[in-house]
């Protein structure tokens, strides 16, 4: 059987390829001991129902959305809001999880996404004008071009804000560098993941609007990965910061596969028929793997628990 497009070095079991499923060979990461599976989740973009269905799924939430996975550890790779009808409500249920998963011994963890930064600037900041590429911009015109919704700002609250200004940039889990974009980005702000943590996070607290938008900016490119050089840019990542394989989001399968017809080196969302997504997309080499299914384009959001299966 044929090793599918994209895919790194793995097995195919089942006779038949349409019932097939890929289990690509992974490097031997270490775990720490003692310490419950590790889970990540992909882009959720304010689709609450999606993630609570696939959270109880996966075993993590019990059928009253409470956590249900004791010691378990699960990361949310960012991008909570925008295009989706709640995004609020899927800050808000992140939250009480990440509560109900440290009383039972594990942890439920976010990373910061583009979409958190753009949220945060279009509330602290609105119209103010920045200089960007095309000309004079803001973030609340980007914001709603990005798919921003209306009664998320309205629900948007003090505790919500300083949450995800307080987000880490990067972690380091069982051998997995966990990102949320698929950028070199991460470089231009330290050489330890500590330091990039922490120079992002001082970036936010200074409130300047130049400063976060370079940041919004940065960390909206995407396809890093995806081409020729792919897997020397994910090599120079684990080089500088440790890990034998990058997770990420932000770029949705179907663009990295090209499945969606559409290259949305713009941003876009475009792509007519619902593209498949059957789980996470193991690329570059099999140094990277993408988690976001592409639920904002009628694809699927992901759940794994890592390693993936050899």
């Amino acid at each position: 059987m044929t090793q599918g497009a994209g895919e790194g070095p793995g097995v195919w079991h089942g006779a038949d390829q349409q019932d097939a499923v890929y289990s690509p060979t992974v490097p031997d990461l270490p775990v720490i001991e003692g310490a419950g599976p590790l889970y990540v989740v992909g882009d959720v973009h304010g689709y609450l129902d999606e993630l609570r269905a696939a959270l109880r799924e996966a075993g993590l939430t019990d059928a009253e959305d409470r956590w249900a996975a004791g010691k378990t550890r699960l990361w949310f790779l960012g991008d909570f809001t925008d295009r989706g009808p709640d995004g609020v409500g899927v800050i808000d249920l992140v939250m009480r999880l990440s509560a109900e998963a440290a009383a039972a011994g594990g942890y439920c963890k976010a990373l910061l996404g583009n979409h958190e930064l753009l949220l945060l600037g279009a509330s602290r900041f609105g119209d103010t004008p920045v200089d960007s590429a095309a000309g004079t911009a803001s973030f609340q015109a980007a914001w709603i071009l990005n798919g921003g919704q209306r009664t998320d700002m309205e629900r948007l609250r003090d505790h919500h804000i300083q949450w995800m200004s307080r987000l880490d940039s990067m972690a380091l889990a069982d051998g997995h560098l966990l990102l949320h974009s698929d950028t070199t980005a991460y470089l231009d702000y330290g050489s330890t993941i500590d330091d990039v943590n922490d120079a992002i996070w001082q970036a936010l607290q200074r409130n300047d609007v130049e400063e976060t938008w370079d940041l919004f900016r940065k960390f909206t490119k995407r396809f890093a990965f995806r081409d020729e050089g792919g897997p020397l840019a994910v090599r120079e990542l684990l080089d500088t910061y440790g890990g034998k394989r990058v997770v990420h989001g932000h770029s949705p399968i179907p663009y990295l596969t090209g499945e969606n017809g559409v290259d949305a080196d713009a941003g876009g969302e475009g792509g007519d028929a619902a593209p498949r997504v059957d789980g996470p997309h193991v690329y570059a080499d099999s140094l990277a793997i993408a988690m976001d299914g592409g639920v904002t384009m009628a694809g699927k959001l992901l759940v794994a628990r890592l390693p993936l299966a050899a």
